[in-house]
């Protein structure tokens, strides 16, 4: 990936997050769950999948989604950078004059599924994922699950019947931010190993930096990982990434702050990120 490319992402992702900071009061929102996934939603929009206002009707068009519906203030803040909707709805953000809510809602422009209740979107993504493979069609299928939401049987059915079609045009994306609502996934009910868990059931697997452009780059390029084998990548993420004060809290599943807060944490956000920025020049000087 180019420097200059990577550049853009990454202050596309920063306005992100910032919007998410500012869904999550007069209601709130599933905010650090939505900021762990920022930047891999970023980058699929922006880099790998053949998706925009200009084809959302064409059967041809890739396919993204949200199974883990709670974090959809990030695409609907992508969806007002990329100016599919335009950024002062996201205003109404649980406002009963406008569809924009706490899951993914299809009155939105680019919202392919409903998805609130866990674990359901995977089994939808093997249909459109096979739909496609019954039309002689290429195009792809990602569906970007959390990775509490493995506890639900239905993802693992999905996955099954995902390898007996041979479905190497659908991905299974798992934001593994390591946390269950208000738990470690590892002190609830234990992943790990994860990987192998999934090359068990028949999927060909990759484990990314969630929050690296370039390694998701390199990993989506390879797509898919093996002939007739669906795809998985798991991307360790950090929840709440990007505010020091939130980041990896158990309390900070669902965040409703006061106006003050939001504002003192978007300081906080562009401070931190800033920071970022200066160790990374010198890291190189």
């Amino acid at each position: 990936m180019k420097p200059e490319r990577k550049i853009i992402l990454e202050e596309q992702a920063l306005k992100v997050r910032e919007h998410i900071i500012r869904m999550s009061t007069d209601g709130g929102c599933f905010t650090g769950a939505s900021l762990s996934c920022t930047d891999l939603i970023v980058y699929l929009y922006n880099e790998f999948l053949n998706v925009s206002p200009q084809n959302f009707n064409n059967p041809k068009r890739d396919y993204l989604l949200l199974s883990k519906g709670h974090d959809v203030p990030a695409l609907y803040g992508l969806f007002a950078e990329l100016g599919w909707i335009e950024k002062e709805r996201l205003a109404n953000h649980l406002k009963s004059t406008d569809s924009i809510y706490w899951h993914p809602n299809r009155q939105i422009p680019g919202i392919e599924y409903y998805s609130g209740s866990l674990g359901h979107l995977p089994a939808v993504a093997v249909g459109i994922a096979l739909d496609i493979k019954m039309r002689g069609d290429h195009n792809r299928v990602v569906v970007i699950t959390g990775d509490g939401e493995l506890n639900e049987g239905t993802v693992w059915e999905a996955v099954l019947v995902a390898q007996a079609y041979k479905l190497d045009n659908l991905i299974f994306l798992v934001d593994r931010n390591h946390f269950q609502a208000n738990i470690r996934t590892e002190e609830l009910i234990p992943l790990e190993p994860l990987q192998q868990k999934f090359e068990s059931f028949g999927c060909a697997v990759k484990r990314i930096n969630g929050h690296n452009f370039e390694e998701m780059s390199t990993t989506f390029s390879m797509l898919p990982f093996e002939k007739d084998k669906p795809s998985v990548v798991i991307a360790d993420t950090m929840r709440g990434k990007g505010l020091p004060s939130i980041q990896e809290r158990a309390d900070r599943w669902f965040c409703n702050f006061t106006h003050d807060e939001v504002e003192a944490l978007i300081r906080e956000l562009h401070g931190e990120e800033q920071a970022r920025l200066q160790s990374e020049t010198l890291m190189v000087r």
